[in-house]
């Protein structure tokens, strides 16, 4: 039986985080990040935020039998003004292997990604470079410029917290974290690793998903030198979708929007289109799917790592590891592993039906700089680069090699992408396994004093530039390019992906 009840919590309120807490074996909180630094800037020689800056993440801290797992989940961000919510995943992992081998690992969530592939695609079913994609990322975007006078959708959610239970041998854990009301502003996105962009200022949909639900079981077997962690994603069904037609430039027009859900098609101003398909029909007739992008990184000290499938190297290699695992090993020992082909399947919740299918999902590795230098994910490089800071205070070696590679997207191990090519706004439920093979069991670490502050602040201290910067972006009135978009034959019609 675990220890604590799993319910899901809301996120209201903040605690407070100190050095003491990482002598503890566990503790998960939801801390505000710029109260923190509000309270140690002048001992830290740094200057505090304003008062009315403030930053939420979940945080969960697990440190078993030498093996210690630190997540954060971002909740919101907001620098005086509407919170922003933007679903960032991310666990770092540090132990010993049964080789003696010092190993640090890590694995990000970053975002959606939708697409449809094209007469060109070079990957049927995964999202490559020849193919229409639609990044799908909330962001503090003004939409003015979109809407007008009329009712706009809301850009922020609702956020709840699973508490970090545990078995009562402390060997099985379990946490996670749930967005509501997701609204996601889509982009028209290319991953080309010598000219990656996307199109920030022609947004051509914005969707709400009904939620975004992250749960995380972590199985520690020491007999078997394995710390397997399970993450489950949800991706709940899509209520809303508004589509934006941007007229040629430079004619001063306003963009046309069409609304979609689950009754049909309407104007901005709520009258229905006659014959308008549903959104679910018109996912399905745009052959539109889903996928998540991840990425993860590892180093060994003194040692040079190398993730592989099948043999294959997978850095910044295309290669379908939909029925197996990629494995990283150092000096020919397996130091971890990400496991796709346990559970290939994934389910599919099909709401006009009222039936569940499993279908098969597509994982494919991709080439970094598509992603990595991708102007997308400048809040995600200025929060990840800041991460490793947290090693210094356990081994002044391993964080020297950790500095500036470890949770850096240009020098990740991989990205992989997993496919969902049934979709049609439905509802995804789907688990891929980690396992980090770890050395037989030992006592708890205790970390020193310092760890519990450098760990939060070096963590998310970059998310300040970001994350500001995009609360107070504005876009511009006028729009100087016309996207490859999903665009309307009038204005009567739905905009319609190309193909």
């Amino acid at each position: 039986m675990f220890a604590s009840t799993l319910l899901i919590t809301p996120t209201s309120a903040t605690d407070t985080l100190s050095a003491d807490d990482f002598k503890l074996q566990s503790f998960y909180k939801t801390v505000d990040f710029f109260n923190f630094v509000r309270t140690y800037a002048t001992a830290y020689n740094k200057t505090p935020p304003p008062a009315d800056w403030h930053a939420n993440l979940y945080l969960v801290y697990i440190n078993v039998n030498g093996f210690q797992l630190f997540y954060s989940g971002l909740i919101n961000i907001t620098a005086g003004q509407g919170a922003l919510t933007i679903p960032v995943q991310s666990f770092l992992e540090h132990y010993k292997t049964p080789g003696g081998k010092d190993v640090l690992t890590s694995s990000s969530f970053i975002m959606l990604l939708a697409f449809n592939d094209t007469a060109n695609s070079k990957h049927a079913d995964s999202p490559d470079i020849n193919d229409n994609l639609y990044a799908s990322f909330s962001l503090g975007f003004d939409l003015t410029s979109i809407y007008g006078n009329n009712a706009k959708p809301s850009l922020s959610s609702k956020v709840t917290t699973i508490p970090l239970g545990s078995s009562d041998n402390g060997l099985t854990w379990e946490w996670g974290m749930r967005y509501t009301n997701l609204t996601a502003v889509w982009w028209r996105m290319y991953t080309d690793p010598l000219n990656p962009r996307c199109d920030l200022l022609t947004p051509i949909a914005i969707t709400t998903y009904e939620e975004l639900t992250f749960t995380y079981k972590l199985k520690l077997n020491p007999a078997n030198h394995k710390a397997e962690l399970t993450a489950n994603y949800v991706i709940g069904r899509m209520t809303n979708l508004w589509l934006i037609y941007w007229p040629l430039y430079p004619l001063p027009l306003l963009p046309v929007v069409t609304h979609l859900n689950s009754t049909g098609a309407y104007y901005l101003n709520g009258t229905p289109i006659p014959n308008g398909p549903t959104i679910y029909q018109f996912l399905e007739r745009q052959h539109i799917k889903m996928s998540m992008v991840l990425f993860q990184n590892s180093l060994v000290l003194d040692h040079t790592t190398k993730s592989t499938f099948n043999n294959q190297n997978v850095t910044d290699a295309e290669i379908d590891v939909s029925n197996g695992a990629i494995t990283t090993e150092a000096s020919n020992e397996k130091i971890f592993e990400t496991d796709f082909g346990t559970k290939q399947q994934y389910k599919l919740y099909n709401y006009t039906t009222s039936t569940e299918s499993t279908y098969n999902a597509t994982t494919r590795t991709a080439p970094r700089l598509g992603y990595a230098k991708n102007p997308l994910f400048s809040i995600h490089v200025a929060l990840l680069k800041y991460v490793p800071i947290i090693v210094k205070h356990i081994d002044q070696p391993l964080y020297q090699k950790a500095k500036d590679h470890m949770l850096n997207m240009t020098y990740a191990d991989c990205f992989y992408l997993i496919s969902y090519p049934k979709y049609s706004g439905f509802k995804v439920t789907h688990d891929p396994t980690y396992t980090a093979y770890i050395a037989t069991t030992g006592p708890a670490t205790e970390l020193p004093k310092l760890f519990g502050i450098i760990l939060v602040g070096g963590i998310i201290a970059a998310v300040v530039v970001g994350a500001v910067y995009v609360l107070k972006r504005r876009a511009p009135k006028t729009q100087p390019t016309q996207p490859a978009t999903p665009t309307p034959t009038t204005p009567e019609t739905p905009a319609t992906p190309t193909t």
